[in-house]
């Protein structure tokens, strides 16, 4: 799975989604626009509804529940994990990232653009909060 790098301050969601579809950050951005998601808007980061229907737009198969995140044994092979869970005065919010397990072992792959590194394996500092089952089978 390629890593997709946000190109914009909030673009996690979008930049998470582009990597599971294995598309640009700009293409998912523009289907975003397309289905009335604004990359500037705050329900981004603060419900899991935009990131879910730009998923379903691409056809990928999601879970349909947040699954309280347990340990990273626990997870499944292909998730998108909330980290960095808070609140905020307008509620809770949290940064996206994905979550592989393949044959190379597991990782986090973090759009976050100011990152050294986007392939994260330093599970400790990361402590997710929830995370949505998806298969890549973008169609």
């Amino acid at each position: 799975m390629n890593l997709i790098v946000q190109q914009d301050p909030t673009g996690c969601g979008i930049a998470s989604v582009a990597a599971l579809t294995r598309r640009d950050y700009a293409a998912v951005k523009r289907t975003a626009a397309r289905l009335g998601i604004a990359v500037t808007d705050p329900q981004l980061w603060h419900n899991p509804r935009p990131v879910r229907r730009l998923l379903a737009h691409y056809r990928v198969p999601a879970g349909r529940v947040e699954e309280s995140f347990k340990s990273w044994d626990a997870l499944p092979d292909l998730a998108l994990l909330a980290i960095k869970w808070h609140r905020e005065p307008t509620g809770p919010a949290w940064h996206w990232v994905v979550f592989v397990r393949d044959a190379s072992g597991a990782c986090v792959l973090d759009p976050k653009k100011a990152l050294h590194t986007h392939r994260r394996t330093d599970f400790g500092r990361m402590k997710p909060k929830w995370f949505i089952r998806v298969r890549a089978e973008a169609k």
